[in-house]
């Protein structure tokens, strides 16, 4: 059976993680730490950054940041993992569900304005498999109506948004806060693990603090305090040197990993572009502010009954393949809140879309046994 998913190791982590053990410093914010958060600020420009032991716990520094009190609302996809809205719901804040866009999973920005009142504090986008949502038109909605953004850039590393006159903006450097993944299956792994990114200089300091366990201790290390003491809420979000020196080794590479994802991706569009032509089957759309970092690749059928019959027999060739998000407003956790809306795009999202294999360590002789066992499909 060929996976859905392979950790790709480059073959320096070890060396790395000897050197941190080498070091006599293993726990967290240490020399890989401050290497990560460098490579970052450097490359993709973005502002403070904090690694985390993942993102959900990233999204959660961020509520607390936002001081998300009970009442507030937050607007964000259905169409999304369950922790972007635990984060906020572990505030008491209520969850205020978009549907997705007809021509891809991201959220209907053009939706977003009429679910907005007096009560609503943030935005939360989630750019799904990597590709970036409108951030021009998200970022215009915060602007008037005074809202926080926090892009859920969990897939996303290495992709930008495109404004209307071409420049290129990385996806974590837009909105007032982003989080990051770095689970084994993304792109850049770490095995778990994640960051917070806080563009918004406001909040730098005590995005620092709560980080470090709601103490001042990161600013006593720096001699800039004579003792750290308890001075906000927090909790330990920061993970090991392991863990960082691991992420090191695979942000030395993050070119190469790139290039071999594309070169995955681009087989797969290439090669089933005709074959989903013939059976009415959408492949992944990249809208024209947006690139494409070759997270995932997916197929939406045209609904259930065909996702399972595409599924199994890629099963039984050999393949798995696998569907994603069930709907978050359709959740019976969700359900209990009373919001009986229907989100059209997002439902036929998770009951059509199929995601094929892509990692690095997929062979070509691989790659095109998928290929040719869905282009076997006969519908």
């Amino acid at each position: 059976m060929i996976p859905f998913n392979k950790p790709h190791l480059t073959g320096e982590e070890f060396g790395y993680i000897q050197d941190a053990v080498n070091s006599g410093h293993l726990s967290g914010n240490g020399k890989y730490t401050r290497l990560c958060h460098a490579f970052f600020k450097e490359r993709f420009g973005f502002g403070k950054c904090l690694l985390t032991t993942s993102c959900t716990d990233a999204l959660e520094m961020a509520a607390i940041l936002l001081d998300i009190k009970e009442g507030d609302e937050v607007i964000m996809p259905s169409y999304t993992f369950v922790s972007t809205a635990n984060a906020f719901a572990l505030r008491k804040a209520r969850i205020v569900f978009v549907d997705s866009r007809e021509d891809c999973p991201n959220m209907d920005e053009s939706q977003i304005e009429a679910l907005i009142t007096k009560k609503t504090k943030a935005i939360v986008p989630v750019h799904y498999a990597g590709v970036a949502c409108d951030m021009g038109a998200i970022m215009k909605l915060a602007d008037k109506y005074g809202l926080f953004v926090v892009e859920d850039a969990a897939q996303a590393i290495d992709s930008y948004y495109v404004d209307p006159a071409g420049n290129k903006r990385a996806l974590g450097s837009i909105g007032h806060l982003a989080t990051f993944s770095f689970h084994e299956t993304k792109n850049i792994i770490s095995g778990e693990g994640g960051m917070l990114v806080i563009n918004d200089p406001r909040f730098y300091e005590r995005a620092e603090i709560i980080w470090e366990k709601g103490t001042n201790r990161s600013a006593f290390f720096r001699n800039e305090v004579n003792k750290y003491e308890w001075v906000d809420v927090g909790s330990s979000f920061l993970p090991s040197e392991i863990i960082a020196s691991f992420l090191y080794a695979q942000l030395k590479a993050l070119k190469v990993i790139q290039q071999q994802r594309q070169r995955i991706w681009n087989t797969y569009y290439n090669e089933l572009k005709a074959w989903a032509m013939d059976h009415q089957i959408q492949l992944p759309i990249v809208p024209e502010y947006a690139t494409n970092n070759a997270h995932l690749f997916y197929m939406v059928s045209n609904g259930e009954e065909q996702r399972d019959f595409i599924i199994k027999h890629l099963r039984n060739n050999g393949v798995l393949a696998i569907f994603h998000y069930i709907s978050l407003h359709k959740s019976p956790f969700y359900s209990a809140t009373g919001d009986v809306r229907v989100l059209k795009e997002c439902e036929h999202y998770s009951d059509a879309l199929i995601r094929l294999p892509l990692f690095y360590g997929l062979s070509k002789k691989e790659l095109h046994h998928i290929v040719n066992s869905v282009r076997s499909v006969r519908l």
